[in-house]
Protein backbone atom coordinates (compact mmCIF):
# COMPACT_ATOMS: atom_id res chain seq x y z
CA UNK A 1 0.00 0.00 0.00
CA UNK A 2 0.80 3.61 -0.87
CA UNK A 3 2.96 5.12 2.26
CA UNK A 4 1.50 8.31 2.22
CA UNK A 5 -2.35 6.74 1.94
CA UNK A 6 -0.93 4.85 5.26
CA UNK A 7 -0.10 8.00 7.10
CA UNK A 8 -3.25 9.51 6.14
CA UNK A 9 -5.75 6.43 7.46
CA UNK A 10 -3.42 6.45 10.36
CA UNK A 11 -3.59 9.96 11.22
CA UNK A 12 -6.69 10.05 13.36
CA UNK A 13 -5.18 7.55 15.53
CA UNK A 14 -1.74 9.26 15.94
CA UNK A 15 -3.88 12.59 16.90
CA UNK A 16 -4.95 10.51 20.20
CA UNK A 17 -1.24 9.85 20.61
CA UNK A 18 0.10 12.54 20.62
CA UNK A 19 -2.32 14.26 23.05
CA UNK A 20 -1.75 11.54 25.08
CA UNK A 21 2.26 11.51 24.85
CA UNK A 22 1.87 14.56 25.62
CA UNK A 23 0.03 14.57 28.93
CA UNK A 24 1.54 14.18 32.33
CA UNK A 25 0.38 13.26 35.70
CA UNK A 26 2.82 14.55 37.61
CA UNK A 27 0.62 17.40 39.15
CA UNK A 28 -2.17 16.29 39.02
CA UNK A 29 -4.22 15.32 42.27
CA UNK A 30 -8.18 15.36 42.15
CA UNK A 31 -9.91 15.86 45.29
CA UNK A 32 -12.08 13.22 45.66
CA UNK A 33 -12.33 9.97 47.62
CA UNK A 34 -11.08 5.83 46.96
CA UNK A 35 -13.29 4.62 44.53
CA UNK A 36 -13.36 1.91 46.73
CA UNK A 37 -15.09 3.34 49.85
CA UNK A 38 -18.47 1.94 49.47
CA UNK A 39 -19.98 3.69 52.63
CA UNK A 40 -18.51 7.40 52.86
CA UNK A 41 -17.78 10.29 50.66
CA UNK A 42 -15.40 13.23 51.55
CA UNK A 43 -15.77 15.91 48.93
CA UNK A 44 -13.67 19.06 48.87
CA UNK A 45 -16.67 22.10 48.81
CA UNK A 46 -16.52 24.99 46.70
CA UNK A 47 -15.52 26.94 50.32
CA UNK A 48 -12.17 25.01 50.13
CA UNK A 49 -10.86 27.45 47.98
CA UNK A 50 -11.62 31.05 47.80
CA UNK A 51 -11.68 31.56 44.26
CA UNK A 52 -11.43 30.15 40.75
CA UNK A 53 -7.52 30.88 39.18
CA UNK A 54 -8.12 33.79 36.81
CA UNK A 55 -8.13 32.55 33.91
CA UNK A 56 -11.30 30.57 34.68
CA UNK A 57 -14.50 31.95 33.97
CA UNK A 58 -17.86 30.26 35.71
CA UNK A 59 -20.44 29.97 32.92
CA UNK A 60 -24.30 28.35 33.12
CA UNK A 61 -25.90 26.19 30.97
CA UNK A 62 -29.75 25.40 30.36
CA UNK A 63 -29.58 21.67 30.43
CA UNK A 64 -32.07 19.57 29.50
CA UNK A 65 -33.50 17.07 32.39
CA UNK A 66 -33.99 14.03 30.96
CA UNK A 67 -32.33 13.24 27.18
CA UNK A 68 -33.73 9.94 26.91
CA UNK A 69 -37.79 10.05 27.77
CA UNK A 70 -40.06 12.36 26.30
CA UNK A 71 -43.07 12.25 29.20
CA UNK A 72 -43.70 16.25 29.34
CA UNK A 73 -41.47 16.22 33.14
CA UNK A 74 -38.79 14.79 30.82
CA UNK A 75 -38.26 18.17 29.24
CA UNK A 76 -37.50 20.43 32.07
CA UNK A 77 -34.65 21.62 32.33
CA UNK A 78 -31.83 23.02 35.04
CA UNK A 79 -28.85 25.39 35.13
CA UNK A 80 -25.58 23.02 34.71
CA UNK A 81 -22.23 25.03 35.77
CA UNK A 82 -19.24 24.70 33.58
CA UNK A 83 -16.02 26.26 33.97
CA UNK A 84 -14.23 27.43 31.06
CA UNK A 85 -10.26 28.60 30.08
CA UNK A 86 -9.49 29.57 26.72
CA UNK A 87 -6.33 31.61 27.81
CA UNK A 88 -4.28 29.42 25.64
CA UNK A 89 -6.78 28.15 22.67
CA UNK A 90 -5.11 28.55 19.68
CA UNK A 91 -8.65 29.51 17.87
CA UNK A 92 -11.53 28.73 15.47
CA UNK A 93 -8.87 29.23 12.69
CA UNK A 94 -6.49 26.72 13.51
CA UNK A 95 -8.80 23.99 14.52
CA UNK A 96 -7.11 24.26 17.78
CA UNK A 97 -8.39 21.53 19.88
CA UNK A 98 -10.77 21.37 22.71
CA UNK A 99 -9.59 19.49 25.73
CA UNK A 100 -12.85 18.67 27.89
CA UNK A 101 -12.57 17.07 31.24
CA UNK A 102 -15.39 15.25 33.16
CA UNK A 103 -15.90 16.25 36.24
CA UNK A 104 -16.13 13.32 38.71
CA UNK A 105 -17.86 12.98 41.94
CA UNK A 106 -17.23 16.46 43.66
CA UNK A 107 -17.81 20.24 43.02
CA UNK A 108 -15.86 21.68 39.75
CA UNK A 109 -14.35 24.74 41.84
CA UNK A 110 -12.02 22.48 43.36
CA UNK A 111 -10.91 20.65 40.30
CA UNK A 112 -10.71 23.45 38.54
CA UNK A 113 -8.56 25.13 41.14
CA UNK A 114 -6.31 22.95 41.60
CA UNK A 115 -5.72 20.98 38.57
CA UNK A 116 -3.00 21.65 36.98
CA UNK A 117 -2.62 19.14 34.53
CA UNK A 118 -4.12 20.50 31.65
CA UNK A 119 -3.26 23.48 32.13
CA UNK A 120 0.18 22.35 31.75
CA UNK A 121 -0.88 20.74 28.03
CA UNK A 122 -1.56 24.31 26.35
CA UNK A 123 -2.84 25.23 23.78
CA UNK A 124 -6.33 24.21 24.68
CA UNK A 125 -10.43 25.01 25.67
CA UNK A 126 -11.78 23.41 28.58
CA UNK A 127 -14.76 22.57 29.97
CA UNK A 128 -15.66 21.22 33.38
CA UNK A 129 -19.79 19.77 34.46
CA UNK A 130 -21.71 16.85 36.00
CA UNK A 131 -24.98 17.24 37.27
CA UNK A 132 -26.02 16.52 40.89
CA UNK A 133 -22.78 17.50 42.20
CA UNK A 134 -21.45 21.13 43.47
CA UNK A 135 -24.68 24.26 42.09
CA UNK A 136 -25.86 21.91 39.07
CA UNK A 137 -28.39 20.49 40.97
CA UNK A 138 -31.62 19.65 39.20
CA UNK A 139 -33.92 19.92 42.40
CA UNK A 140 -34.29 21.40 46.16
CA UNK A 141 -32.37 19.94 48.53
CA UNK A 142 -35.56 19.21 50.37
CA UNK A 143 -36.91 17.75 46.81
CA UNK A 144 -34.72 15.43 46.43
CA UNK A 145 -35.48 11.26 46.84
CA UNK A 146 -35.63 8.64 44.52
CA UNK A 147 -37.48 9.74 42.66
CA UNK A 148 -35.88 12.69 41.70
CA UNK A 149 -32.74 10.92 42.12
CA UNK A 150 -33.52 8.58 39.04
CA UNK A 151 -32.88 11.45 36.51
CA UNK A 152 -29.00 10.99 38.50
CA UNK A 153 -26.61 8.79 35.73
CA UNK A 154 -23.91 7.78 34.43
CA UNK A 155 -25.88 7.91 30.70
CA UNK A 156 -27.52 11.35 31.25
CA UNK A 157 -24.28 12.61 32.62
CA UNK A 158 -23.02 11.59 29.24
CA UNK A 159 -25.37 13.16 27.38
CA UNK A 160 -25.29 15.95 29.37
CA UNK A 161 -21.53 16.15 28.01
CA UNK A 162 -22.78 15.50 24.22
CA UNK A 163 -25.37 18.04 24.31
CA UNK A 164 -23.16 20.99 25.74
CA UNK A 165 -19.57 20.31 23.90
CA UNK A 166 -22.04 20.79 20.48
CA UNK A 167 -23.39 23.58 22.07
CA UNK A 168 -20.21 25.46 22.74
CA UNK A 169 -18.89 24.14 19.42
CA UNK A 170 -21.48 25.44 16.96
CA UNK A 171 -21.42 28.88 19.40
CA UNK A 172 -17.66 29.10 19.07
CA UNK A 173 -18.13 28.20 15.07
CA UNK A 174 -15.67 25.59 16.12
CA UNK A 175 -17.63 22.59 14.66
CA UNK A 176 -13.63 21.67 13.19
CA UNK A 177 -11.87 21.61 16.33
CA UNK A 178 -11.16 18.21 17.34
CA UNK A 179 -12.35 17.27 21.08
CA UNK A 180 -10.10 15.03 23.40
CA UNK A 181 -11.64 14.08 26.62
CA UNK A 182 -10.10 13.99 29.85
CA UNK A 183 -10.38 12.32 33.38
CA UNK A 184 -9.45 10.42 36.60
CA UNK A 185 -10.96 8.27 38.50
CA UNK A 186 -14.98 8.41 37.93
CA UNK A 187 -14.20 11.30 35.70
CA UNK A 188 -11.71 8.68 33.67
CA UNK A 189 -14.70 5.96 33.64
CA UNK A 190 -16.87 8.92 32.04
CA UNK A 191 -14.05 10.14 29.29
CA UNK A 192 -13.78 6.39 27.91
CA UNK A 193 -17.31 5.75 28.01
CA UNK A 194 -17.86 9.02 26.49
CA UNK A 195 -15.36 7.94 23.48
CA UNK A 196 -17.27 4.46 23.10
CA UNK A 197 -20.72 6.10 22.97
CA UNK A 198 -19.96 9.51 21.20
CA UNK A 199 -16.96 8.63 18.86
CA UNK A 200 -18.67 11.49 16.37
CA UNK A 201 -17.99 14.05 19.28
CA UNK A 202 -14.41 13.05 21.13
CA UNK A 203 -12.08 12.30 18.86
CA UNK A 204 -10.00 10.23 21.71
CA UNK A 205 -9.99 10.28 25.38
CA UNK A 206 -7.19 10.16 28.44
CA UNK A 207 -8.38 8.98 31.35
CA UNK A 208 -6.03 8.51 34.34
CA UNK A 209 -6.79 5.87 37.53
CA UNK A 210 -10.39 4.67 35.78
CA UNK A 211 -11.60 1.82 37.36
CA UNK A 212 -14.21 0.99 33.92
CA UNK A 213 -13.06 -3.37 34.44
CA UNK A 214 -14.20 -3.20 38.06
CA UNK A 215 -17.18 -4.73 37.71
CA UNK A 216 -19.00 -8.22 37.60
CA UNK A 217 -16.06 -10.10 38.53
CA UNK A 218 -13.78 -8.47 35.71
CA UNK A 219 -11.65 -7.63 38.33
CA UNK A 220 -10.48 -9.29 41.22
CA UNK A 221 -12.33 -8.68 44.03
CA UNK A 222 -9.43 -8.06 45.74
CA UNK A 223 -7.47 -6.01 43.30
CA UNK A 224 -7.89 -2.53 45.01
CA UNK A 225 -6.49 -3.17 48.11
CA UNK A 226 -3.73 -5.61 46.99
CA UNK A 227 -2.13 -2.67 45.61
CA UNK A 228 -2.53 -0.65 48.78
CA UNK A 229 -0.95 -3.36 50.91
CA UNK A 230 2.09 -3.87 48.00
CA UNK A 231 2.39 0.09 49.00
CA UNK A 232 2.91 -0.30 52.55
CA UNK A 233 5.11 -3.73 52.23
CA UNK A 234 7.78 -2.20 49.04
CA UNK A 235 7.70 1.23 51.74
CA UNK A 236 8.60 -1.10 54.66
CA UNK A 237 8.43 -4.75 55.87
CA UNK A 238 8.44 -3.78 59.81
CA UNK A 239 5.35 -0.93 59.06
CA UNK A 240 3.32 -4.07 56.49
CA UNK A 241 3.68 -6.05 59.46
CA UNK A 242 2.05 -4.00 62.02
CA UNK A 243 -0.91 -2.85 60.37
CA UNK A 244 -1.65 -6.33 59.80
CA UNK A 245 -1.03 -7.83 63.05
CA UNK A 246 -2.79 -4.59 64.76
CA UNK A 247 -6.44 -5.63 63.80
CA UNK A 248 -6.32 -8.58 66.15
CA UNK A 249 -4.95 -6.64 68.96
CA UNK A 250 -7.31 -3.72 68.84
CA UNK A 251 -10.33 -6.45 69.50
CA UNK A 252 -8.57 -8.08 72.06
CA UNK A 253 -8.27 -4.49 73.84
CA UNK A 254 -11.62 -3.50 72.96
CA UNK A 255 -12.81 -6.62 74.03
CA UNK A 256 -11.54 -5.92 78.14
CA UNK A 257 -13.75 -4.25 80.47
CA UNK A 258 -13.16 -0.27 79.85
CA UNK A 259 -11.20 -1.47 76.69
CA UNK A 260 -13.06 1.04 74.19
CA UNK A 261 -11.65 4.18 76.77
CA UNK A 262 -7.92 2.98 76.49
CA UNK A 263 -8.19 2.95 72.99
CA UNK A 264 -9.93 6.12 73.11
CA UNK A 265 -6.93 7.82 74.92
CA UNK A 266 -4.12 5.91 73.30
CA UNK A 267 -5.56 6.99 69.89
CA UNK A 268 -6.81 10.67 71.09
CA UNK A 269 -9.88 10.35 69.55
CA UNK A 270 -11.80 13.36 69.89
CA UNK A 271 -15.05 11.37 71.45
CA UNK A 272 -15.34 7.88 73.04
CA UNK A 273 -15.14 5.11 70.52
CA UNK A 274 -18.35 3.09 70.50
CA UNK A 275 -17.02 0.08 68.80
CA UNK A 276 -13.43 -1.80 67.83
CA UNK A 277 -14.95 -1.12 64.14
CA UNK A 278 -15.43 2.39 64.50
CA UNK A 279 -11.46 2.76 65.15
CA UNK A 280 -10.66 -0.09 62.72
CA UNK A 281 -12.92 1.68 59.74
CA UNK A 282 -11.17 4.70 59.90
CA UNK A 283 -7.65 3.26 59.91
CA UNK A 284 -8.32 1.79 57.05
CA UNK A 285 -9.86 4.87 55.45
CA UNK A 286 -6.73 6.56 56.18
CA UNK A 287 -4.57 3.76 54.92
CA UNK A 288 -6.40 3.86 51.46
CA UNK A 289 -6.19 7.45 51.08
CA UNK A 290 -3.01 7.82 52.19
CA UNK A 291 -2.21 5.23 49.35
CA UNK A 292 -3.93 6.59 46.90
CA UNK A 293 -2.43 10.07 46.81
CA UNK A 294 1.16 8.88 47.67
CA UNK A 295 2.61 11.69 45.63
CA UNK A 296 6.04 13.47 45.23
CA UNK A 297 7.42 15.13 47.32
CA UNK A 298 5.59 13.85 50.30
CA UNK A 299 5.20 10.40 49.96
CA UNK A 300 2.61 10.09 52.90
CA UNK A 301 2.85 6.35 52.26
CA UNK A 302 6.43 6.79 53.38
CA UNK A 303 5.83 9.21 56.10
CA UNK A 304 3.02 6.93 57.73
CA UNK A 305 5.39 3.74 58.25
CA UNK A 306 7.70 6.00 59.78
CA UNK A 307 5.99 6.79 62.30
CA UNK A 308 5.36 3.63 62.89
CA UNK A 309 8.58 2.15 62.73
CA UNK A 310 10.88 5.49 64.43
CA UNK A 311 9.33 4.64 68.04
CA UNK A 312 11.61 3.14 70.39
CA UNK A 313 12.72 -0.68 70.58
CA UNK A 314 9.95 -2.64 72.36
CA UNK A 315 7.43 0.29 71.72
CA UNK A 316 3.41 -2.19 71.56
CA UNK A 317 1.78 -2.17 68.69
CA UNK A 318 -1.27 -0.05 69.64
CA UNK A 319 1.72 2.56 69.98
CA UNK A 320 2.64 2.43 66.39
CA UNK A 321 -0.24 2.68 65.31
CA UNK A 322 -1.55 5.45 66.94
CA UNK A 323 1.61 7.52 65.89
CA UNK A 324 0.82 6.36 62.11
CA UNK A 325 -2.98 7.04 62.57
CA UNK A 326 -2.18 10.71 63.60
CA UNK A 327 0.56 11.42 60.73
CA UNK A 328 -1.89 10.01 58.47
CA UNK A 329 -4.75 12.61 59.84
CA UNK A 330 -2.33 15.10 59.62
CA UNK A 331 -1.10 14.76 56.22
CA UNK A 332 -4.56 14.48 54.61
CA UNK A 333 -6.75 16.94 57.76
CA UNK A 334 -3.72 18.78 58.96
CA UNK A 335 -5.89 17.48 62.07
CA UNK A 336 -2.99 18.06 65.00
CA UNK A 337 -5.41 18.11 67.88
CA UNK A 338 -7.05 15.58 69.00
CA UNK A 339 -7.94 13.15 66.33
CA UNK A 340 -11.76 12.89 64.88
CA UNK A 341 -12.93 9.80 63.80
CA UNK A 342 -15.22 10.03 60.90
CA UNK A 343 -18.82 8.92 61.04
CA UNK A 344 -18.54 6.49 58.25
CA UNK A 345 -22.28 5.49 58.05
CA UNK A 346 -24.15 6.10 55.22
CA UNK A 347 -25.80 8.87 54.15
CA UNK A 348 -29.29 9.71 52.24
CA UNK A 349 -27.35 12.96 50.69
CA UNK A 350 -24.14 11.00 49.64
CA UNK A 351 -24.79 11.64 45.75
CA UNK A 352 -21.92 9.09 44.99
CA UNK A 353 -23.55 6.34 47.50
CA UNK A 354 -26.80 6.63 45.19
CA UNK A 355 -24.32 6.14 42.19
CA UNK A 356 -23.02 2.91 43.83
CA UNK A 357 -26.15 1.43 44.67
CA UNK A 358 -28.06 2.52 41.13
CA UNK A 359 -26.18 1.51 39.12
CA UNK A 360 -22.28 1.44 39.51
CA UNK A 361 -21.92 -1.94 41.41
CA UNK A 362 -17.86 -2.32 42.55
CA UNK A 363 -17.46 -5.92 44.08
CA UNK A 364 -14.78 -4.87 46.10
CA UNK A 365 -13.54 -7.43 48.98
CA UNK A 366 -11.32 -9.43 50.36
CA UNK A 367 -9.89 -12.50 52.72
CA UNK A 368 -7.97 -13.19 55.56
CA UNK A 369 -4.50 -13.03 54.78
CA UNK A 370 -5.12 -11.38 51.19
CA UNK A 371 -4.13 -7.94 52.16
CA UNK A 372 -2.81 -6.57 55.06
CA UNK A 373 -6.54 -5.73 56.16
CA UNK A 374 -9.13 -7.43 58.20
CA UNK A 375 -10.94 -9.89 55.85
CA UNK A 376 -13.88 -7.76 54.66
CA UNK A 377 -15.59 -10.20 51.64
CA UNK A 378 -18.16 -8.36 49.63
CA UNK A 379 -21.89 -9.30 50.42
CA UNK A 380 -24.35 -8.45 47.63
CA UNK A 381 -27.16 -9.30 49.94
CA UNK A 382 -25.85 -6.66 52.34
CA UNK A 383 -24.89 -4.37 49.72
CA UNK A 384 -28.51 -4.80 48.51
CA UNK A 385 -30.11 -4.31 51.98
CA UNK A 386 -28.30 -1.18 52.62
CA UNK A 387 -29.18 0.03 49.84
CA UNK A 388 -32.74 -0.63 49.83
CA UNK A 389 -32.40 1.14 53.23
CA UNK A 390 -30.75 4.34 51.90
CA UNK A 391 -33.09 4.51 48.86
CA UNK A 392 -35.76 2.09 48.60
CA UNK A 393 -34.14 1.25 45.54
CA UNK A 394 -32.05 -2.20 44.27
CA UNK A 395 -29.11 -1.91 42.27
CA UNK A 396 -29.48 -2.50 39.18
CA UNK A 397 -26.25 -2.57 37.93
CA UNK A 398 -25.10 -0.68 34.45
CA UNK A 399 -22.29 0.64 32.40
CA UNK A 400 -20.98 0.97 28.94
CA UNK A 401 -18.67 -1.87 27.61
CA UNK A 402 -17.88 -3.39 24.37
CA UNK A 403 -17.24 -6.77 23.59
CA UNK A 404 -15.00 -6.97 20.90
CA UNK A 405 -11.89 -4.54 19.16
CA UNK A 406 -10.93 -5.75 15.43
CA UNK A 407 -7.83 -5.14 14.02
CA UNK A 408 -7.76 -1.14 13.47
CA UNK A 409 -10.79 -0.82 14.68
CA UNK A 410 -9.39 2.94 15.82
CA UNK A 411 -9.35 3.97 12.18
CA UNK A 412 -12.80 2.93 11.08
CA UNK A 413 -13.95 4.29 14.69
CA UNK A 414 -12.47 7.80 13.72
CA UNK A 415 -13.84 7.65 9.94
CA UNK A 416 -17.45 7.57 11.17
CA UNK A 417 -17.72 11.08 11.16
Amino acid sequence: MDQRLVMQLLLPCLLVLVFIRCASSEHWQIPELSMSMRTSSIMISDSTYDELPPDEEIHFYTQTLDHFNYRPESYATFQQRYVINSKYWGGVNNNSPIFVYMGSETSIIGVAASGGFMTDNAPYFKALIHRYYGDSVPFKEADQNASTLGYFSSTQALADYAELIINLKKNLSAENCPVIVFGGSYGGMLATWFRLKYPHIALGALASSAPILYFDDITPQNGYHVIVTKDYKEASESCYNTIRESWSEIDKVGADPGGLNLLSQRFNTCKPLDSTKELKDNLGLLYVIVAQYDAPPDYPVTKICDAIDELPEGADILSRISAGFAAALNITFRETGCKNVVDLKPSKMSRWQWQTCTEMVMPIGYHENETMFQSNPFDLNKFIKNCQNLFGVTPRPHWITTEFGGHVSCIYTNYLF
